[in-house]
C-alpha cells in the first residue's frame, strides 16, 4: 500500500497487469435515504465494521486515527503541555489526567442483587443504603448498566457493573482528595470507553453499546466558580467543533447537523450541585462536561462519494497517486511521488503515496475519495515532464496544477481553504434550515418542512409538554432544542407561539427522533 517502496513498485508496474475493480460507489444517496447512506459510508469508508451483537461495532484504524488526533494534538482538555499552542490562553497544567480506558472495577461497582430491580420506578429505599445506585438513578442510567453475573460456569456472589457512569468511579475518592479550600478547584480530564446496554435504534458513533468518551469532572467551592468554568469550557468545545471538525454550532445544549436537519447533543455540562457531594461526603459542589463528535462530523460533511474529512482531523491530509502510462518513465514518476511525500511530510503535512500495483489509478481515486482524504495529488507523464503535480480537492472536486517549486505553500493554502470552506458550506446549509415563526400555524408548517424553528416561548415546562403531545407522530414529537445565549431582540408584547402567554425568550425547536 502507501508504505511500499517506490522503486519496488515502479519495477513491478511494468510487469504486472493492473487489476480492475468495481463496486466502490455508494448504493444510497444522502438526500434520498439518509439512514442507509450513513450506514454505507461508515462501512465503505473503513470507519467501522458491524458486529454480530446489535449496537456493537468494530472501530477500524481510520476511525481511531481521528479520535487519536483529537486526543493527542487538538482537544482542549488534554494534558499535553503543547496544547496551549493550539488553544490560546488555555493552561493544561490546571487539569489532572484520569485515564480509564480499561475495565474499571472496584468495591463501589460490586452491587448486590438484593433489592435491585431494573424495572423499579422507585429505588429510594435502596439508594439510602447504596450511594452508587443513587448516582445511577439521578443520571437515569440504571437500566442501561451491563452486569457480570458469572465467572465461567460459576455464579458470582455479587454481580459487577461494567463501566457505569464515571461518577461511580471518581467521586468516592473526591472526599479523600478534597480536604479544604486549598485543594480546590479540582479538575479531572478523562478518556475512556463507556458501556450502555439497553437502548433502541443503534447508530455508529451516535448511539452504541460501547463508545469512546471524553469528559471533564471538576469541583469548586462555589456555584459561581462552577458556572464560570462551564462557559469557559463550552467556548473551548465550540472551537473544537467549528475550528477542527468544521461543524457550526449554536452555543447552548445542542450541536446541529444541517443536512440531516436534526439537532445532535454535544459539549453538554451538568451542574450537579451538592447532591452527589453529600452522597459521597464531598463538602464542595461539583460539575461535569461530556462529549461525542465523530458521527456528527460524518453526517455534516459526507456526500454521495463517501466521507469528507476536515484536514485538521484527517490522519492522511494528502494522498499522492502515480498515474503511469504504458510507455511512460514509470520509475521517474514513482520517484517524483516519493519526493512529493517527503517534502510535504517535512513541512508538517500528513501525506502518503499509494504505490500499490494491483489497482488502477481510477480505483485508487475512488478508494481515497470514499475515505474522505482532503486532497489528492496525481503525477502522470505530463506532470512529470512539466515538473508539476495536479491537486484535486475532495470537498468540491476542483483541480489545480501546481509547480513543484510552489508545492508546500500551495498545498498548505489549499488545506486551509478546504477547512474553512467545509465550515462555511455547513453553516450556510444550517442557516437555510432555520425558520423564524411567531404563531402555532407557522410552527406546524415549518415542522412539516423539517426545519429547525426559532420561536418566542413563555419558558413553561407544561407548555413544552403540550407541544410534544400535539406534535407527536411517526416522525417524532417536537421539543425545545436550545435557548441561544445570543438572544434576538424580544419586542414588548411578543407572545409565546404555543400558549399565547407573554414570551420570555427565543428558543430553537425541532423534532425528537
Amino acid at each position: 500500500m502507501a508504505g511500499k517502496d517506490a522503486k519496488s513498485a515502479a519495477a513491478k508496474g511494468k510487469k504486472k497487469e493492473v487489476k480492475k475493480e468495481t463496486g466502490l460507489g455508494l448504493s444510497y444517496k444522502k438526500d434520498e435515504n439518509f439512514g442507509e447512506w450513513y450506514s454505507e459510508v461508515v462501512v465503505n469508508g473503513e470507519m467501522i465494521e458491524y458486529y454480530d451483537i446489535s449496537g456493537c461495532y468494530i472501530l477500524r484504524p481510520w476511525a481511531m486515527s481521528i479520535w487519536e488526533i483529537m486526543q493527542d494534538n487538538r482537544f482542549p482538555l488534554l494534558l499535553a503541555s503543547g496544547e496551549k499552542d493550539h488553544i490560546e490562553g488555555f493552561a493544561p497544567e490546571q487539569y489532572m489526567h484520569f485515564d480509564n480506558r480499561s475495565l474499571c472495577l472496584h468495591q463501589y461497582l460490586v452491587l448486590g442483587k438484593e433489592g435491585f430491580d431494573s424495572n423499579a420506578q422507585d429505588l429510594t429505599g435502596f439508594v439510602l443504603a447504596n450511594p452508587i445506585l443513587g448516582v445511577l438513578k439521578q443520571l437515569k442510567n440504571v437500566i442501561q448498566v451491563a452486569w457480570v453475573t458469572k465467572s465461567g460456569e460459576s455464579e458470582l456472589e455479587m454481580p459487577i457493573a461494567i463501566r457505569p457512569t464515571s461518577e461511580t468511579v471518581m467521586y468516592p475518592y473526591f472526599s479523600k482528595w478534597i480536604r479544604g479550600h486549598r485543594d480546590l478547584p479540582l479538575r479531572l480530564n478523562q478518556w475512556c470507553n463507556v458501556v450502555r446496554w439497553e437502548f433502541s435504534n443503534p447508530t455508529p458513533f451516535i448511539r452504541s453499546r460501547e463508545f469512546l468518551w471524553q469528559e471533564g469532572h471538576t469541583a469548586f467551592a462555589t456555584k459561581e466558580e462552577a458556572d464560570t468554568e462551564v462557559l469557559d469550557i463550552l467556548e473551548l468545545y465550540r472551537r473544537i467543533y467549528e475550528e477542527f471538525l468544521a461543524v457550526p454550532v449554536i452555543k447552548g445544549k445542542k450541536s446541529f447537523c444541517p443536512k440531516h436537519r436534526r439537532g445532535v447533543q454535544g459539549a453538554t455540562s451538568h451542574c450537579l450541585g451538592q447532591n452527589f457531594a453529600k452522597m459521597f461526603e464531598i463538602n464542595f459542589e461539583n460539575e461535569k462536561g461530556e462529549k461525542a463528535m465523530i458521527g456528527v462530523m460524518i453526517m455534516v460533511h459526507g456526500d454521495d462519494k463517501g466521507l469528507v474529512l476536515p484536514p485538521k482531523v484527517a490522519s492522511i491530509q494528502v494522498i499522492v497517486i502515480p498515474v503511469p502510462y504504458k510507455d511512460a518513465d514509470t520509475k521517474g514518476i514513482f520517484d517524483a511521488c516519493a519526493a512529493t511525500v517527503k517534502s510535504l511530510n517535512e513541512s508538517g503535512i500528513r501525506a502518503e503515496a499509494d504505490f500499490r500495483d494491483n489497482y488502477s489509478p481510477g480505483w485508487k481515486y475512488s478508494h481515497w475519495e470514499m475515505k474522505g482524504v482532503p486532497l489528492r495529488i496525481e503525477i502522470g507523464p505530463k506532470d512529470y515532464a512539466n515538473n508539476q503535480v495536479r491537486a484535486v480537492r475532495r470537498d468540491n472536486s476542483a483541480k489545480h496544477d501546481i509547480p513543484m517549486a510552489d508545492l508546500v505553500g500551495r498545498v498548505q493554502d489549499m488545506l486551509n481553504n478546504i477547512q474553512q470552506s467545509l465550515f462555511d458550506v455547513a453553516k450556510q446549509k444550517r442557516d437555510a434550515c432555520i425558520k423564524v415563526v411567531h404563531t402555532w400555524d407557522e410552527f406546524v408548517e415549518a415542522l412539516s418542512q423539517k426545519k429547525m424553528i426559532l420561536a418566542p416561548w413563555c419558558d413553561e415546562e407544561a407548555v413544552e409538554k403540550d407541544v410534544k403531545a400535539r406534535t407527536k407522530g411517526d416522525m417524532g414529537a417536537a421539543k425545545s432544542l436550545c435557548s441561544p445565549f445570543d438572544q434576538p431582540e424580544l419586542s414588548e408584547g411578543t407572545l409565546c407561539f404555543a400558549s399565547g402567554k407573554p414570551a420570555k425568550k427565543w428558543t430553537y425547536w425541532g423534532r425528537s427522533y
